[in-house]
């Protein structure tokens, strides 16, 4: 009888982290009951499919804690070992990590780990004083609403001014008529980040403008790398 045919090598994966809270040491709520983190199930849903399934993982972060808790940065941890953990199961694989607030912040503060190329933050939590120098090199896609009230849509773009000058490729795409918890719109939320994943991974373009943003001079003001999700698709 021949052998059964081996499972398909991984070539790439994507990390999910989901939001949390500034503080707090229980363990988020299990299943249902965790609302961010099934915020993130249609994300991975159209991820996957936008990746064509197969070859491409697509992982979610475990968390100990519900919060940052401040300098234990209980989520960074957490992701540095999914990050581990992806590659001990795949290998030396391109990975791009996809956020949402307190696990966009883990997602930036997690990637100078070897295997990240990317980072897509959603509504990310960008204190003024984390750090950047981790950004070198890699791709960095903010997606923010303009009508955030948790988090700062002027401290994602403020970010992507920081991160240049550090060796990032970055840029913010502003989404209007939306909330942070990306609910209103979150067809568009979910279809931009997939195919921005795609293009990240080198499994198909990105959009136009977004390339170009990712292509501007380390001196560029923030303004020139903020882009307008309603001009995008137009």
């Amino acid at each position: 009888m021949a052998a059964p045919p081996s499972a398909v090598r991984p070539s790439a994966a994507v990390l999910l982290l989901h939001g949390g809270a500034e503080t707090g040491l229980a363990a988020p709520l299990p299943g249902p009951l965790n609302l961010p983190g099934v915020r993130m199930r249609p994300f991975a849903r159209t991820i996957a499919g936008a990746t064509g399934g197969g070859d491409v993982l697509v992982r979610t972060a475990r968390y100990a804690h519900r919060g940052w808790n401040g300098p234990r940065e209980d989520p960074l941890h957490d992701a540095v070992r999914a990050l581990d953990a992806l590659g001990r199961e795949a290998g030396e694989i391109p990975v791009v990590l996809v956020g949402h607030s307190m696990g966009a912040r883990a997602a930036l503060r997690a990637a100078g780990h070897p295997l990240v190329r990317g980072v897509v933050g959603l509504a990310p939590w960008c204190p003024a004083d984390d750090p950047v120098d981790q950004l070198a090199g890699r791709d960095v896609v903010l997606l923010h609403s303009t009508r955030d009230r948790i988090t700062s849509p002027r401290a994602s773009q403020r970010l992507t001014a920081r991160a240049r000058p550090a060796g990032a490729r970055a840029c913010l795409i502003a989404i209007r008529r939306s909330d942070h918890a990306m609910l209103r719109r979150a067809g568009e939320w979910h279809a931009l980040t997939a195919r921005i994943v795609t293009g990240l991974l080198g499994l198909g373009p990105l959009p136009g403008p977004v390339a170009t943003a990712l292509r501007l001079p380390p001196d560029a003001p923030a303004v020139a790398g903020t882009l307008d999700l309603d001009l995008l698709e137009a």
